[in-house]
């Protein structure tokens, strides 16, 4: 006999994480591979633009992990739009992430009212849809080899 809870528990949540961490390392020699390296560790990476008066004109949050580099947030104020600011951006993160993390490759995830064709333009690739994510949107997640 079980008893399920539904609630907050950090406490749970870090044993939970930490006893999937120890499931997924003994059934994945890759994973297995990777603990107790550099590569294990998620760093942040975050490359910020700001204006002349200092103001924050966009900016790209992510991190690096296992030789990926993840981009979580990518923006820019719309004054700035359409000057090149979002693919100085994400073109800085990606040499950062190959030239002082040894990444080989990019993913993020975006929504179709978002950015998926500038990223087509910079040479993501697709590789998954969820629609309806949230409801009347379409999620993308797309990947790029870095070379």
């Amino acid at each position: 006999m079980f008893r399920i809870e539904a609630e907050v528990d950090r406490d749970r949540r870090d044993l939970l994480r930490s006893r999937l961490r120890e499931t997924n390392t003994a059934a994945s020699p890759v994973l297995a591979a990777l603990r107790d390296t550099p590569a294990e560790r998620e760093a942040p990476l975050h490359v910020w633009a700001l204006d002349g008066a200092g103001d924050l004109a966009g900016g790209l949050v992510g991190h690096t992990w296992a030789a990926w580099l993840h981009i979580t947030y990518l923006w820019v104020d719309a004054r700035h739009r359409g000057t090149g600011l979002g693919t100085r951006l994400l073109t800085e993160a990606e040499h950062l992430a190959v030239t002082d993390r040894a990444c080989t490759a990019s993913r993020l995830e975006t929504w179709d009212f978002q950015a998926p064709d500038f990223y087509r333009r910079q040479g993501y690739e697709v590789v998954g849809t969820v629609p309806d994510y949230p409801p009347g949107i379409t999620e993308y997640t797309l990947t790029r080899r870095l070379t």
